[in-house]
């Protein structure tokens, strides 16, 4: 792959790019145009999502430019591997849609802090709302801010701050407007545009492998041949990287599974970051959760989280793919220095938009990557300002808020917010590393104790207030000194560094303080440990029958979703050849 020449666009591309927020803006105008008339319908859609918005809500705010920029640089780097981070979502989803979802929706929560003061105290709402606004606009929204400023920067050659103050209006216009409901049905058009549009990309990729006499298969054959690195440049360049986490063992691309020092998925992350990272990102994140909360019903909710299965299984193809594509086509930019690797490995999406796409669908191309990130922001802000109104201000400054003054508060928060976030996103740059590596780091460090102590909260009674408080203050002690213990203490284990075993170690830390002091003090009360709280097997109903046929099941469809899933993660494992 040469050297991208300078960016242009066709007519056909500035159509299609154009349609693309000309639709949006009618979707988001007809969904949230009667949302402000009370907090349930601007915060939670009035609880009305259908099963397949519920479902493409919860990809479209998943992916962002941390995938199409940042994940595919890591996979460049790294291979195969990267997958983990979307097939190991499996686990976290079926516990959503068989032992989380029938709680939060039993208990009629607007946020997850809500619910944890109802299992706990108030004391764990209000901090646990705290860590979410952090969090959210620390590790998503300026995060994802950069990458997409970064993308205009090296497509346009924008400057970077107009490139991400522009991108920050757009994006999060419809959030503001509209409320979730905006949110979510702009995300379902939204999701269909980025699953196309990166395919394209991928598609383009394989062709160019395959030359001018192949096809897309010898391209995909050519991919997975040059990933293997057994010979030339691929051989070489693999090598480099192996110098460089030489405490890892074998560098091997093409396998899911690898050593359990590996920089980014050694080996139990797919055992534990189910428990220490997952849970957190897919039931706890109150932007990816408020979906789910809006659905229709018990059903729909699980059937969007049983479609946003099946999208995972496929999501490698184009946030994968994309960047074992560029490793088989430059292997050789593995043997820069290490400090300019990352750097070059996110701007790989990028330089494969510039080179393969043609003119005529280059539009539909950025569409899907801006749509990402307009469906990211607009989601963590919608949940951000949630979250703000509801478990800050109307807690702690105004209780007897009225609906309309909560949705202007809501209104006034996400601009603030958004504000924020864009200074924010401009320092991210300076900071060194791969965009991917970076989130990854912050919710390693964020998620282990709340993970922890919900899982905990929902399976077993005993657990108390005191027990879960503990447990999340001693966590973020401990996430903070295994921080300095890897910085100012070289003969360290080689283990310790990946992000992923930190929060595996900090989640474990976290069940056994959460357990000691519950036990060690008086149990809860009555009223923090009823079924709508508390798993019950009598009185779950987590199987009870839905009076839809077998074919309409949630059972049926999650069955096929879980086996599908099986034989792709043992098919790179080794495990199964075809």
């Amino acid at each position: 792959m040469s050297e991208p020449s300078s960016f242009s666009l066709g007519l056909w591309d500035y159509v299609a790019f154009a349609s693309f927020f000309i639709v949006l803006s009618i979707i988001g105008y007809l969904a949230g145009r009667k949302e402000r008339t009370s907090s349930q319908e601007y915060f939670l859609a009035g609880r009305k999502l259908p099963w397949y918005v519920v479902g493409c809500s919860f990809i479209a705010s998943n992916i962002s430019s941390e995938h199409f920029i940042g994940m595919i640089g890591a996979s460049f780097i790294y291979g195969v591997c990267i997958c983990m981070f979307s097939w190991a979502n499996i686990g976290a989803f079926t516990f959503l849609i068989w032992l989380f979802i029938p709680f939060l929706l039993a208990s009629r929560v607007f946020t997850i802090p809500e619910f944890l003061e109802k299992r706990f105290n108030r004391g764990m709402r209000q901090f646990f709302a705290i860590v979410t606004v952090i969090s959210n606009v620390v590790a998503f929204l300026a995060a994802v801010l950069y990458g997409g400023a970064l993308a205009l920067q090296s497509l346009f050659g924008w400057p970077f701050w107009p490139a991400i103050i522009a991108l920050a209006i757009v994006a999060g216009a419809w959030a503001i407007y509209g409320g979730l409901s905006s949110v979510a049905w702009t995300d379902f058009f939204t999701v269909i545009v980025m699953l196309l549009g990166g395919l394209a990309v991928t598609l383009f990729g394989l062709n160019m492998l395959g030359g001018q006499e192949g096809s897309i298969v010898d391209g995909f054959r050519i991919m997975l041949q040059r990933n293997q690195a057994a010979d030339g440049a691929w051989a070489e360049s693999v090598s480099q990287v192996a110098q460089q986490i030489k405490h890892v063992g074998d560098y091997n691309r093409m396998s899911v599974f690898q050593p359990a020092a590996h920089p980014v998925v050694p080996w139990p992350s797919w055992i534990f970051i189910i428990f220490s990272v997952s849970i957190w990102y897919n039931v706890l994140n109150q932007f990816m959760i408020q979906r789910v909360l809006g659905a229709k019903d018990r059903y729909h909710a699980r059937m969007g989280i049983v479609l946003a299965g099946f999208m995972q299984m496929f999501l490698p193809l184009i946030i994968v793919v994309p960047g074992m594509i560029l490793f088989a086509a430059n292997p050789e930019i593995l043997m820069l220095p290490w400090a300019e690797v990352k750097p070059e490995a996110d701007k790989a999406y990028v330089a494969m938009i510039q080179t393969l796409v043609p003119v005529g669908l280059r539009g539909l191309v950025l569409a899907a990557l801006f749509g990402a990130i307009q469906s990211t922001v607009n989601s963590v802000l919608n949940s951000t300002a949630t979250i703000v109104t509801l478990d800050i201000y109307k807690q702690w400054i105004k209780r007897d808020a009225s609906d309309q003054q909560t949705v202007r508060v809501g209104v006034v928060t996400s601009v603030a917010i958004l504000v924020i976030a864009v200074g924010l996103g401009g320092v991210i740059g300076k900071l060194g590393g791969g965009l991917f590596e970076y989130i990854q780091s912050l919710y390693a460090f964020f998620a282990p104790p709340f993970a922890a102590v919900f899982l905990l909260g929902i399976l077993w009674r005993r657990v108390n207030a005191f027990g879960a408080s503990l447990a999340v203050a001693l966590g973020f002690v401990l996430g903070i000194a295994i921080k300095a213990f890897i910085q100012f203490v070289p003969s360290h284990p080689a283990w310790i560094e990946p992000f992923s075993n930190q929060a595996a170690l900090n989640w474990a830390f976290c069940i056994i303080v959460c357990v000691v002091g519950s036990l060690a003090t008086r149990p809860p009360r009555a009223d923090q440990v009823t079924d709508e709280l508390v798993f019950r097997t009598k009185k779950t109903g987590a199987l009870r029958a839905e009076g839809r046929p077998w074919y309409a099941s949630v059972m049926f469809w999650w069955l096929v979703f879980a086996t599908l899933a099986a034989a792709v993660v043992l098919t790179f494992s080794g495990v199964i050849t075809w």
